[in-house]
């Protein structure tokens, strides 16, 4: 959980870290990070990061395998045996 966390605020500040680095080799000068923020188009980077964490959250939930189990299933972990780890799966007991 805190992994998503932390990749949803990375995408989000990626378009103001960038903006920063951007000012920071095209500046003669360092001015200090306060005169770079508070020049930097605030808006404008927090829209376009929210629209990049967005788009993150899409890709990640379209192309990550479906590995969910349908209801009555059971889930049985990863297994190491004979020197192999075995993924877990879900079996549908029947009655």
């Amino acid at each position: 959980m805190t992994r998503i966390v932390v990749e949803n605020i990375f995408f989000f500040l990626l378009p103001t870290l960038a903006y920063v680095a951007w000012q920071a080799f095209k500046r003669n000068e360092w001015p200090g990070l306060g005169v770079i923020i508070g020049d930097a188009p605030l808006m404008r980077l927090f829209v376009l990061g929210g629209a990049l964490m967005l788009a993150t959250l899409a890709a990640f939930a379209a192309l990550s395998p479906t590995t969910g189990g349908k209801p009555g299933d059971s889930y049985s972990p990863p297994v190491f045996k004979d020197g192999h780890v075995q993924p877990g799966h879900s079996t549908h007991e029947q009655k």
